[in-house]
């Protein structure tokens, strides 16, 4: 099983070098760019009103909605849930150790460009929502289709929907479990305590399976609830941390931008890490972390009771700032300015011994509770996009066999090595990026009806 899981992990790596360090860079970063001078740079322009729109009427106890719409907070918050997880808290640190500290400036760079690829994205998503078996949904496979209405758009839908159920449901769920295993392996191993990850493994798949048999309904309730909790708590530490190392902000912020340019003028010439390999893990971790242009999010904005898609747009912009530039560059700077770059730990240990390196004894546990909120509503975030795609292949009836195989992966996950689940989320992430980018670069023309529909106040032209 060794052998297998190792040849595996070769087999993936080569794939992943294809996809991250040549394709997708393009694909990702295009549509990004596209989107921000077709929507003259509606990321800066347009954010504040997407603030208000998110914070002005906030409530924690949404109520509910037919169909099994979900308000736009709610919506928002599933979109966050989704993406707030070990992203941020992993997937930073990975990226710091794997392509240095000038990783961190290219996914500003792609979070930037992001905002505008996802606010088509949602907009797409609130355009061609639709009611099946008496619930509101949508997503990539509605405008898919609606883009392409032949053959093509059928086979092109279906491999969008296969691949997002093995990245998100499967393969992500499995990432999510194993760091929160690790985190807390961490915490016991420091503590000389033999609790083998699997056991929290257990743990995290019982309670999801008993948010996945409540629905939509419970979902929103959950996450609702947990995002901004989470999210207030995760930034109160990390400030702290920060705030007391804070004379090394200077020189963290050198680090980022010297490194995103010249590697080797920051890690010294012995680590080995290029240009490219700072342009590739900032993008593919900052893909991971905010998933814009993945078409994962649109599955959640579709179901948001909107007053127009261009709204629904603006609120999903915030989703992506509120991911990478607030809780993203926290753990960045947390891990930075306290100096333990070079501890020689990995993945979320690497957050932890941050922590404990400035707080004590007690920062691991902090790192490892944030974790388990984070991770955990990703998981409920990303079985949801799953389920929906599963409806759509197989219909309802394959819906519980799905989520028994989710609960599954999510044992499973907290038993592997931290390299070869990453590396196949890497890949899956990757791949349902291409159908997903074909119909946003498709559909330009109706994302700027919308635009110019709401914008400029003429609501009675066409969204063409």
């Amino acid at each position: 099983m060794e052998l297998f899981l190792d040849n595996l992990l070769e087999v993936v790596v080569a794939v992943n070098g294809f996809l991250w360090n040549f394709l997708l860079l393009f694909i990702l970063c295009g549509v990004g760019i596209y989107y921000t001078f077709k929507l003259k740079f509606i990321q800066v322009r347009k954010f504040g009103e997407g603030f208000r729109l998110v914070f002005g009427n906030l409530k924690l106890n949404g109520e509910k909605k037919e169909h099994g719409e979900m308000t736009p907070f709610q919506s928002l918050a599933t979109a966050i849930a989704a993406q707030v997880g070990t992203g941020n808290l992993t997937g930073a640190a990975t990226a710091l150790l794997s392509g240095g500290p000038g990783a961190i400036f290219w996914m500003w760079l792609s979070a930037f460009f992001g905002m505008a690829t996802i606010y088509s994205e949602a907009t797409l998503a609130q355009k061609y929502k639709t009611v099946v078996d008496g619930e509101v949904t949508g997503g990539p496979v509605y405008y898919i289709r609606a883009a392409f209405t032949g053959k093509f758009g059928k086979i092109l839908a279906a491999t969008f929907s296969v691949l997002i159920i093995l990245a998100l449901g499967f393969m992500g769920n499995m990432v999510q479990s194993n760091s929160i295993g690790a985190a807390f392996s961490e915490v016991f191993a420091s503590r000389n305590i033999n609790i083998p990850p699997i056991t929290v493994g257990l743990l995290i798949a019982v309670v999801a399976g008993f948010v996945f048999i409540g629905g939509t309904q419970r979902l929103a309730s959950v996450v609702e609830k947990i995002v901004p909790i989470m999210a207030f708590v995760y930034i109160i530490g990390s400030l702290a941390l920060i705030g007391m190392n804070i004379s090394e902000v200077p020189e963290a912020f050198k680090m980022i931008i010297v490194g995103a340019f010249n590697p080797k003028a920051v890690l010294g010439g012995a680590v080995g890490i290029s240009i490219k390999e700072a342009i590739r893990y900032g993008v593919a971790r900052g893909l991971f972390s905010n998933e814009a242009g993945m078409g994962s999010t649109p599955h959640a904005h579709a179901r948001a009771a909107a007053k127009n898609p261009h709204e629904q747009g603006l609120t999903a912009m915030v989703s992506v700032f509120i991911d990478t530039f607030i809780i993203l560059n926290l753990t960045a700077f947390s891990i930075l300015t306290s100096g333990v770059l070079d501890s020689g730990k990995e993945g979320i240990a690497l957050t932890q011994t941050a922590f404990v390196n400035t707080f004590g004894s007690g920062g691991d546990i902090f790192i490892a509770v944030c974790l388990l909120f984070f991770a955990f509503s990703t998981i409920l975030g990303w079985h949801f996009f799953g389920r929906i795609n599963v409806k759509y292949l197989f219909g309802q009836k394959a819906v519980k066999i799905y989520s028994l195989i989710v609960i599954l992966f999510i044992i499973v996950g907290s038993t592997l090595k931290v390299e070869l689940v990453w590396q196949l989320a890497d890949c899956f992430n990757g791949l349902m990026v291409i159908p997903n980018a074909i119909a946003l670069f498709a559909l330009s023309g109706v994302v700027m009806g919308i635009y110019k529909k709401y914008v400029n106040g003429d609501s009675n032209k066409d969204e063409k």
